[in-house]
Formats: structure tokens, C-alpha cells, sequence
């Protein structure tokens, strides 16, 4: 009796996670307390970022919020933070749960018009780095002024709704209606390669969105959080921002661009693949089919969308309210005006939201605990110790290692301030204090690029519903990504190092 419940007990320990993946998260346990005990809270903390970022490398084994919940759980109980600094993590950071916990849901209830847009963009344009270029810049134009959470669950709910439809017509089911397409079971094998070429069309498509959302979001004040503080703390209106940040942001946003057409004309990284014959013909007999059987009602839908769509840019852009807010009146509006009033179709609008906004949560936790024990301090005093004409530089190159493994805006604040305190101590004037700022500032939003944890828009799209779908892992992000860093953040360097 005792050994069958042991094995029950080991089978559901983390589910249907690999023997091997199960036995690591067991060991951070043990071993996490010994460190904390031998080597002290600070060789403890860096140790706990690194198993974070393992349950996040391995996210296609198990969801992270539950071996980093764990892993956070110890960390409360070692006291290497407290439930109030990570409630005070997240007091501070609640505009973006907000807006994970509504504005993603208001998307959900566009992707009827989503995907007929999408659908245009996709079939009509055949040159693939044409499509990834539009892809890219898109992104940027629209993060400049929107949220990059937003435009990356724009761009999520799209490659959904294509990836469904030509899933389930492959599957012999009707596209039309709700069916499995999360497993190839049911797949015929002739449809396997066309499905596999897919995928990869659409991971580099996504990959190009999501780089976009960092090139432009870099670009004006409203772009990412981080800007918004570094302008608060210096003083710059809209315009003050983009013209400080432009001998940056610019030669780094075309660089970019340029870097997407020759990802996709060399096929490099896993840029490259074109959009199969057959999937083109499926998506294009749904269009087609799609607009022939429209009735009326689904026809005022579609305007209902379009119109919220309208006000969701109009209120982002001139930031009538908080986002999440903004967010919620979308759901108000779609579902008032074409007539969803069932509890259930609302709440399956929040399922892909929630899990990402707990895990959110725990990755405040680890951003608690690396403010507590003060991991980012010592190389925040080197930077500042150095000649005044290398600072710039090298606060590039520490913001961008350290929003790499942590959170931008958590890195950005840190910098900033203890930046100010020593402009308010006279040790620097106020030309080459606007510098460090710039350097901050770009420095968090550019090489942040090359890992998932580095951008939230990135993190999003790893542990969404299309990346076990189209087979996005953490290591092929960083892989996709790491021309883009390389571009990013060598240019970035040069130009804050140079040209400011």
C-alpha cells in the first residue's frame, strides 16, 4: 500500500513531466537551502535566478508556474524575501497584471476580425520577406504608441486562428467549429510535412513581431514601461523623448529591418520558410467560403470589432486610462454589441491570460528577491566608478546583460535612481547625466532581445497557446533572437558609446 501511494505520489508530482525534469526540480529544493546556509543569501539568490530561467528553458516540458511557484514558495520560507516586498513588486507593477487580465481577454474577442485582416496580409503578399518585413515594422510602428503585450496578443490570436483552421481542415473537422488541434493524432501522415513547414512559417513570422514590438517600443515615451520612467525622472514630454533617444533608437530600428529581409532571403536561424502550397490553398478556400456564407449578424460583428478596435487605438495612443482598463471596456463593448452574454464564452476569452498572469507573479518573486539581496548593487557601483566617457557604454552593456535574466523595468529603476542620486550629488552634470539615461534607457529595451525573461512580449509569446503548437521553445528563441541581439546590441553600443 505505501509503495503505491509513493508512485502515485511521484506520478503526480509535476504530472507528465520527464523523470529527469521532475528529479532537477527536487534537487533545486534540497540544494537551495544548503547554498543559502553555506554560501550565503546572495550566491543563494543568483542560484535561484538560474533554476528560474531553467523551468523557462523548459516550458514545453511543464508550464514554469508550478516548479517556479515552488521554487518561489522556498524562497518566502528561507526569508531570501518577504510576501510584503513581493506584494510591494507587485503593487507597483499591477498597471501590467491589469492589463494581462483584460486587455489579452479584448483581443480574444476581435480574432473574427483579426483574422480576416490577418488573412488579407497573408495571402496576399507572396514574397516571404516582404510579409516578415511588414511583420516586423508593423510591430514597431504600433508598439511606439501601443502596448507590447497588446500588439504581441494581436499578433498571437492571428497565428492561432491560421494555425486552427488549417489544423482542423487537414483533420477532416470543420474549421467552423470548436475541435481539438493541439495534437497531430488525428493528422493524416500526408499533411505532416506541410504542417511542420508551417509551423516554422509562422514561428518566424512571430519572431519578427516580437523583435518589432522591442525595435519600436524603444523609440517614444510610451513605448515600454521604462520609458516612461526614465522620462518622469528627467523631466521629457513625448517629443523630448524621441528626438534625446533618436541617434539610438533609429539607426537600431532600420538596422533591424534590414536584419529581417536578409534573415529571410539567406534562411538563416530558421527565417526563411515559405507558406506551403496546400496551407495557402486551405486558408484561401476559408476566406473565400468565409465571406461567401457571412450572414448579416456575423457582418455586424465584424463592424462592432472594427469600431472597438477604432477606440482601443485611439484611447491607447492618448492614454484616456490605464490599459488594462482600456482593455475592459473592449470586452464590454464587443460582447454588449454582438450579443455574447453567456458566462462561458466570456471566460474562455481569460483562459490563456490568467496562467501567464500568475506566472507573472512569480516572476515579480524572483525579482523580490534579487532587489532584497541586492545581486545587481556591486555592478551597478563598478559601472559608476569608471571614467566618465566609458559609463555610457558600459551601463549599455550591464543594463542589457542584466534585463536579460531579470525585468527590465525593475533593472531601468534601479539604474536610474541611483544614477539621479549621484547627478544630485554633483558628481556628474546635467549633459552626461540625459546620457546615462539614454544608455539606461535603450540599454533595457535592445539586447533584452535575446532571451524570453529579457522583454515581457517575449515571455508571452513563449508560454502562449501557439508556442507548444508551432514548437517554440525557450532555446529556439534564443536561437531565432540572437541575430537581431547581435545587430541590437552591438549598433546600440556603438551608437550610445559614439553618437550621443
Amino acid at each position: 500500500m505505501s509503495g503505491s501511494m509513493a508512485q502515485a505520489f511521484a506520478h503526480n508530482f509535476l504530472g507528465h513531466s520527464p523523470r529527469g525534469y521532475k528529479a532537477s526540480i527536487l534537487a533545486f529544493l534540497i540544494l537551495n537551502p544548503l547554498v543559502l546556509w553555506t554560501a550565503g543569501p546572495v550566491a543563494a539568490g543568483w542560484l535561484l535566478v538560474a533554476e528560474f530561467i531553467f523551468t523557462l528553458a523548459m516550458a514545453l516540458k511543464c508550464y514554469p508556474l508550478m516548479p517556479g511557484g515552488l521554487l518561489m514558495v522556498e524562497a518566502l520560507l528561507l526569508r531570501m524575501t518577504t510576501p510584503e516586498a513581493l506584494y510591494d513588486e507587485l503593487l507597483h507593477n499591477f498597471p501590467v497584471i491589469l492589463l494581462l487580465m483584460f486587455m489579452v481577454a479584448g483581443i480574444y474577442f476581435m480574432k473574427d476580425l483579426l483574422l480576416f485582416l490577418f488573412s488579407r496580409l497573408l495571402l496576399g503578399v507572396r514574397s516571404k520577406a516582404l510579409l516578415g518585413l511588414m511583420f516586423c515594422f508593423l510591430s514597431a510602428f504600433l508598439s511606439a504608441f501601443l502596448d507590447a503585450l497588446t500588439v504581441t496578443a494581436v499578433i498571437i490570436s492571428a497565428a492561432v486562428g491560421f494555425y486552427s483552421v488549417y489544423h482542423r481542415v487537414a483533420s477532416g473537422n470543420d474549421p467552423r467549429q470548436d475541435s481539438e488541434f493541439s495534437s497531430d493524432h488525428n493528422l493524416p501522415v500526408l499533411h505532416h510535412e506541410d504542417l511542420e513547414q508551417f509551423r516554422s512559417f509562422l514561428r518566424s513570422l512571430l519572431m519578427h513581431g516580437a523583435v518589432g514590438t522591442a525595435l519600436g517600443g524603444v523609440c517614444t515615451l510610451v513605448g515600454e514601461p521604462q520609458n516612461l520612467l526614465i522620462g518622469h525622472e528627467m523631466g521629457w514630454h513625448f517629443a523630448d523623448f524621441f528626438l534625446k533617444v533618436a541617434p539610438v533608437s533609429l539607426p537600431v530600428l532600420v538596422a533591424g529591418l534590414v536584419t529581417c529581409v536578409l534573415l529571410e532571403k539567406l534562411r538563416w536561424f530558421g527565417y526563411g520558410t515559405l507558406l506551403p502550397d496546400n496551407v495557402r490553398a486551405v486558408l484561401a478556400n476559408y476566406a473565400a467560403q468565409d465571406n461567401a456564407e457571412r450572414t448579416a449578424r456575423q457582418r455586424a460583428a465584424l463592424l462592432v470589432q472594427g469600431a472597438a478596435a477604432l477606440i482601443l487605438i485611439v484611447g491607447l495612443a492618448f492614454h484616456i486610462a490605464e490599459v488594462g482598463l482600456i482593455g475592459l471596456m473592449v470586452i464590454v463593448l464587443i460582447t454588449a454589441f454582438t450579443g455574447i452574454t453567456e458566462e462561458h464564452r466570456i471566460g474562455n476569452a481569460f483562459k490563456d491570460a490568467m496562467p501567464f498572469t500568475a506566472l507573472l507573479v512569480v516572476f515579480f518573486a524572483v525579482v523580490a528577491v534579487i532587489h532584497d539581496q541586492q545581486l545587481f548593487t556591486p555592478l551597478i557601483q563598478w559601472v559608476l566608478s569608471l571614467p566618465a566617457d566609458q559609463q555610457p557604454g558600459m551601463l549599455f552593456i550591464a543594463n542589457g546583460v542584466l534585463s536579460a535574466i531579470s525585468d527590465n523595468v525593475f533593472v531601468a529603476t534601479i539604474y536610474i535612481t541611483e544614477v539621479k542620486q549621484a547627478f544630485i550629488s554633483g558628481h556628474m552634470s546635467r549633459e552626461h547625466f540625459e546620457t546615462l539615461a539614454i544608455a539606461i534607457n535603450t540599454g533595457t529595451n535592445l539586447p533584452s532581445v535575446a532571451t524570453p525573461n529579457g522583454q515581457a512580449a517575449f515571455l508571452f509569446l513563449l508560454t502562449s497557446a501557439i508556442a507548444p503548437l508551432i514548437r517554440l521553445s525557450y532555446g529556439r528563441m534564443v536561437w531565432m533572437a540572437l541575430p537581431y541581439t547581435v545587430v541590437m546590441g552591438v549598433l546600440g553600443w556603438y551608437a550610445v558609446s559614439y553618437w550621443l
